[in-house]
């Protein structure tokens, strides 16, 4: 199931449409989860502004940390060399840091030449939109604020499918969605491994078996592997994640918040086994990205009654105030929180 959206698409239709018509803004605000997208779409400008050969020349790129405003008033300033446009990239740029800033801008967005398209990307930086201030609501008329949030699942498959393709290989939905949970939903990091795996992979249409020899599960799958050894009552195999999840620098605390976020889970999916809801409702209740989980999630509850989950969820709240609370070894807190799920 795919995860729920907002109505607005956060400027991306406009963005696709004005590269489309060949009509790009003169202002643009990037933000968002998704960097693969943004990176695409970033490149798309360029090729359609910048005229090949001459990116040295109009294509003008800065760390917004670094940046003075009279560097960036002279590459908004500066006129096309031997081109019809020029581009000024920007980023982690603060727009509101200070009252001088601000008026600066003002000036500077009220007037910006025709030639120009200016970009500020937030990477590293939060984008705030500035509100009700004065240049809060500049920006709102001068730039066009484009968010680029995780895709939906069939938007994933598709494009999983896609990149597949390229390496002459096949996968089909469910595997795209195992893929999916294992690595990720973030177009870039699935890029690497989708790379990793199709160079791997020896038959034609690629197989969970595939992906589990070369892929590096994200810190979230890894929990859910091991809370699923731990429903199973297969302890060895949970402790053998856990110790893998050591060796990989993870911190007790985080291991344990995602662990809790499982056992919560679980605990609502014995609920809804209780009170006859679908699977589909609780993949929605967890925006699960697909209905892989949360049928994973169905049947270790139906292995459970309700105490048991309830008791769970319990256990994993009083190791997190142990932990933060006490000077006791949060390594070994964790190891017997394990040891009290297994045998309870």
């Amino acid at each position: 199931m795919a995860a729920k959206k907002s109505p607005s698409d956060g400027g991306l239709t406009k963005l696709k449409a004005a590269l489309n018509a060949g009509t790009p803004g003169h202002c643009y605000l990037f933000y968002g989860e998704e960097t693969y997208l943004r990176d695409y779409y970033l490149s798309e400008l360029k090729k359609l502004l910048l005229t090949p050969g001459l990116e040295t020349f109009n294509l003008h790129t800065f760390q917004g940390k670094e940046l003075t405003f009279r560097e960036l008033q002279d590459a908004v300033d500066a006129f096309p060399m031997m081109a019809e446009h020029s581009m000024v990239v920007v980023y982690d740029y603060d727009l509101y840091a200070n009252e001088e800033r601000r008026t600066q801008l003002e000036g500077l967005l009220s007037d910006l030449p025709d030639y120009l398209c200016l970009v500020f990307v937030y990477d590293q930086t939060e984008y705030k939109s500035g509100g009700n201030t004065r240049l809060g609501k500049l920006m709102k008329q001068a730039a066009l604020p484009v968010e680029f949030r995780p895709q939906s699942q069939s938007d994933l498959n598709a494009w999983i499918r896609r990149r597949f393709k390229s390496f002459g290989k096949d996968i089909d939905n469910p595997t795209a969605e195992y893929l999916t949970f294992l690595c990720g939903g973030l177009m870039t990091g699935l890029a690497s491994e989708i790379e990793k795996i199709g160079f791997y992979a020896p038959g034609k249409n690629i197989t969970r078996a595939d992906i589990d020899a070369v892929a590096d599960p994200v810190l979230d799958a890894r929990v859910f592997q091991m809370t699923d050894a731990i429903t199973n009552r297969n302890f060895p195999q949970a402790a053998a994640v856990l110790s893998d999840l050591y060796q990989l620098n993870n911190e007790p605390i985080m291991i344990l918040a995602v662990l809790g976020k499982h056992l919560r889970q679980l605990w609502s999916a014995r609920l809804y086994l209780e009170r006859r809801k679908s699977q589909a409702a609780l993949a929605q209740l967890w925006e699960m990205r697909s209905d892989w989980q949360a049928r994973k999630l169905m049947d270790a509850a139906r292995r459970f009654d309700l105490p048991w989950c309830r008791r769970a969820v319990v256990l994993a709240e009083e190791t997190d105030v142990a932990m933060k609370s006490t000077g006791l070894n949060s390594e070994e807190l964790l190891v017997d929180l394990l040891l009290k799920l297994a045998v309870n």
